[in-house]
């Protein structure tokens, strides 16, 4: 299909690719573009090049009338005045590079940098030409002067993947994530995004043994082809994932190890210094660049976007397993930021209601606790020294002693060795709980007046002096046996006590109720009658015991 006809058609998709060659095509002073021999050919391309060179006369005629009609020195005036002014900034802006650990140390890095003549200062207020600074957040990133850019850039520490270039913003997120990693513990990077992110993540949790579960790698090919730029940059503990985020189950068991989700959405991407070339290597959303030609995201677009990252973050508080999720944009838009994480709280979607999500600040490997932020969110305004940045931390509240589980004490129980003694003590607790049953059987047939409650007391302690008499009697027996003893006692104690007094009276009620009582167990006391009489020597012993009983019962009588 010839060119004109396709751009008809498909103006979207050819537009970028259209606006870029003529932009070639007039830096080259509309000479022939050269191809090389190593160059693979795309038919799209040549086929817009050869388009292109037959109206370049044309072209060169139209650009020129333009240039004196707008009074512009070239064809960088003709962009509008807030991204010319953005691209003003992002020339003066310092770049940030971390250190790949797999490849080299901070030590081997400064030495090499120190043998290049470079020299460390202490931050970027103090930079001159041919300094750096490490920077104040991590631990592992490096910052330089925009005028060194290109001449670092073609060094060896580049091209062996040693150091890397790439927005601080991505460096945040990273740290901010593996700050909240215990040891093998796993994390889920929800996004492909940049593999240069992920890579940064490995390095920094290769210590740890976490694996890093990257979600949405849909083909084979771009599958293998990020399995080899990890393997060139050292990074194996990688598993690429062919499901989007929103389409794991929180319950998948290849990610119950997962404690942290890094959650890097497609944002608007207005706050990073250079917003082009961010779309471009994070592989987002082309159209936005429409948007920042324009300095501004429309309201529609906006709206789109806040109720994707809602979801995202919504379902990431779906995992019963995590413990913290880290959200972090580029975005200077609150709709993205703050308000989508608010909402998200507020849903009340979270996986285990026990240990709801708080806010808490984000914490960074080389701020100490005094320096550390007490903000709950961490913004990064647009600078002339930094790109601008949102990250919010959700992590689960800890369990108070109060709020444990019993099923986590009893494994934490079992875990120590508790529980071996709790078993051994069981029985007597047992035990106790039979002989406190006897109790009740004994004195709780009828609910008697308080003035009984003496006699109720003394009946219990002849209960349990008689327990070791039954212990020959059957089953069936044994349970009446203390009964019937206890009652006998009773009388016993009675008949002893001439002349009652009239507190004693009061008893007879009681005496009668027992009586009654005694009755409907003759037939099985004529039974285990047989069993007392042998007991008669156990009898005398226990009658000392109750010899005990006779000052108390003169009292009551003096009473």
């Amino acid at each position: 299909m010839p060119v004109n006809n396709a751009f008809l058609l498909q103006p979207d998709e050819l537009t970028s690719l259209l606006v870029v060659m003529l932009y070639d095509l007039q830096d080259r002073k509309f000479e022939a573009r050269k191809i090389f021999d190593e160059e693979e050919p795309v038919e799209e391309v040549q086929e817009i090049g050869h388009y292109l060179y037959s109206r370049r006369t044309k072209a060169a005629a139209a650009l020129a009338r333009c240039r004196i009609k707008y009074d512009a020195l070239s064809i960088e005036h003709f962009v509008p005045e807030t991204i010319w002014k953005q691209e003003q900034r992002v020339s003066a802006l310092p770049f940030y590079v971390w250190i790949n650990t797999f490849k080299i140390s901070l030590e081997d890095v400064i030495r090499d940098l120190e043998t290049k003549g470079l020299t460390k200062v202490e931050s970027v207020s103090d930079f001159d030409h041919y300094t750096y600074a490490m920077d104040q957040h991590c631990h592992d990133v490096l910052v330089f002067p925009s005028s060194l850019k290109e001449e670092l850039l073609n060094l060896d520490l580049f091209a062996d993947c040693k150091l890397l270039l790439q927005d601080k913003s991505r460096s945040l997120a990273v740290h901010s994530a593996q700050a909240l990693l215990n040891a093998g513990d796993d994390i889920i990077v929800a996004h492909t995004g940049s593999y240069l992110t992920i890579a940064h993540m490995s390095v920094l949790t290769n210590h740890g043994m976490s694996t890093i579960f990257v979600c949405g790698v849909k083909s084979s090919a771009k599958e293998e082809e990020l399995r080899n730029i990890f393997s060139h940059m050292g990074c194996e503990n990688i598993r690429l994932l062919h499901e989007d985020f929103t389409e794991l189950e929180p319950t998948d068991r290849r990610l119950q190890k997962a404690k942290v989700i890094l959650l890097l959405p497609q944002c608007s991407g207005l706050g990073v210094g250079n917003p082009m070339e961010f779309i471009l290597s994070e592989h987002r959303d082309a159209g936005l660049l429409r948007d920042l030609f324009q300095g501004f995201v429309s309201e529609d677009k906006l709206g789109i976007l806040a109720e994707r990252q809602l979801n995202e973050l919504i379902h990431a508080l779906k995992f019963n397993k995590v413990q913290a999720i880290v959200y972090c944009t580029c975005s200077v838009y609150p709709q993205e930021n703050e308000l989508v994480v608010k909402k998200a709280l507020e849903s009340g979607v979270e996986g285990d209601k026990e240990q709801p999500y708080r806010l808490i600040p984000p914490v960074f490997s080389t701020c100490s606790n005094s320096e550390a932020s007490t903000e709950i969110f961490f913004k990064m305004e647009p600078s002339e020294i930094s790109s601008g940045c949102f990250v919010a931390v959700l992590e689960r509240e800890k369990y108070s002693s109060k709020k444990v589980p019993a099923k986590d004490i009893l494994a934490y129980a079992a875990e120590k060795g508790l529980l071996d003694s709790i078993s051994e003590e069981k029985p007597k607790e047992e035990k106790k709980q039979k002989v406190k049953r006897r109790k009740r059987n004994v004195t709780g047939t009828d609910r008697k007046p308080k003035a009984a409650e003496p006699l109720h007391h003394q009946t219990g302690a002849h209960v349990k002096a008689e327990v070791p008499v039954s212990k020959a009697v059957s089953d069936t027996q044994q349970k009446h046996v203390p009964r019937t003893k206890a009652v006998s006692d009773t009388e016993k104690h009675v008949c002893r006590t001439k002349p009652v007094s009239k507190a004693q009276q009061k008893h007879v009620g009681r005496a009668k109720a027992v009586s009654d009582t005694q009755q409907k167990h003759v037939p099985r006391t004529k039974a285990v009658s047989n069993i007392q009489q042998k007991n008669v020597c156990r009898t005398k012993a226990v009658s000392k015991t109750q010899q005990k009983h006779v000052p108390r019962t003169k009292a009551v009588s003096d009473i």
